[in-house]
Formats: C-alpha cells, sequence, structure tokens
C-alpha cells in the first residue's frame, strides 16, 4: 500500500506554529520580529520556525526585512488573514485522511474502499477549510490578549 498524501506535505504541527507566530506579528507595536526571537517566544527550534516563515511569505502572508531591525511582519491587516488562508498556503497534510487510505489494498474490494475514502476526506477537508474561514487571526490575537492579559512586555516582545 502506498501513501498519499491529501493536502500537502507539512506536518499539521505547522499550523499551530505559524497561527501562534501570526497572533505574535499582529500586535499593536510589533513593526518586525526576527525569527530567533519568535522561536524563543514560541519555544520551537528556530529552523523549524523559519521553514514556516518563509512557506508564509511565498504565500503573500507575511513580508520579511533585512538588516539591524529586520525580520518578519504581516503583509496586511491580521482581520483579513483568515485561519483557511494559513492552513491552504502551508498544504498541511492530514493524518486521518493519510491513515484511512493506507488501509486499503490494491484489489477491487480496496480500490473500491478508497474511492469512497477519497469522497468521504474530500468532504472533511471541505468542511475543515469552511470552519477554519470562519476566524481570522485579528480574532484570535484579540481572544488570546483577553485571556491571557499579556502585554508586551510580558511575552517579551520590544515592539521596535
Amino acid at each position: 500500500m502506498k501513501p498519499e498524501k491529501c493536502i500537502g506535505s507539512h506536518h499539521p504541527k505547522w499550523f499551530g506554529l505559524a497561527l501562534q507566530a501570526l497572533v505574535i506579528l499582529s500586535k499593536d507595536n510589533v513593526k518586525t520580529c526576527p525569527s530567533a526571537e519568535l522561536a524563543v517566544l514560541l519555544q520551537s527550534e528556530a529552523t523549524l520556525l523559519r521553514r514556516i516563515l518563509a512557506t508564509l511569505v511565498k504565500g503573500g502572508i507575511l513580508d520579511t526585512r533585512e538588516g539591524r531591525d529586520g525580520g518578519y511582519r504581516l503583509r496586511r491587516d491580521p482581520y483579513t488573514i483568515t485561519l483557511s488562508e494559513v492552513y491552504t498556503v502551508l498544504q498541511v497534510s492530514d493524518p486521518l485522511c493519510l491513515g484511512i487510505k493506507e488501509t486499503t489494498g490494491s484489489h477491487t474490494f480496496g480500490k473500491e474502499m478508497n474511492a469512497i475514502f477519497n469522497d468521504i476526506t474530500t468532504a472533511m477537508d471541505h468542511s475543515l477549510l469552511e470552519v477554519l474561514n470562519r476566524y481570522t487571526v485579528g480574532q484570535i490575537a484579540e481572544r488570546a490578549h483577553n485571556c491571557t492579559g499579556s502585554t508586551h512586555a510580558e511575552i517579551g516582545i520590544s515592539g521596535d
């Protein structure tokens, strides 16, 4: 049985890290933030985070700035960036989809079940994107601030 990817090749962890980075970058006083600083704040590996951020740059969600004051910044208002857009740009692979298709064989019944599973997982993907489309990075940032009451200093953002 040959595994097939349903949507893309990136691990679902990328989505969680991307959203957290985008929330930090959406804060009022953040002009740019270096990937190393974001990695510390997210308790993540800097190399992994740079790969995620580079994908978001290619997808038109982030801009980069070189130099002493360089780093990453949002390309547009966080209230216009939907979670479905982030998910789609990252092309997150779906472990359930991959797992369910791995169970089918190459015989007639297996091929029939694979087609059925494909229909089901396509509907699941569509539903997931519908739900994610209801939320924006700005809304998540607002909610995160309301839950924690964190100031920029408390999460380690200088704002410069």
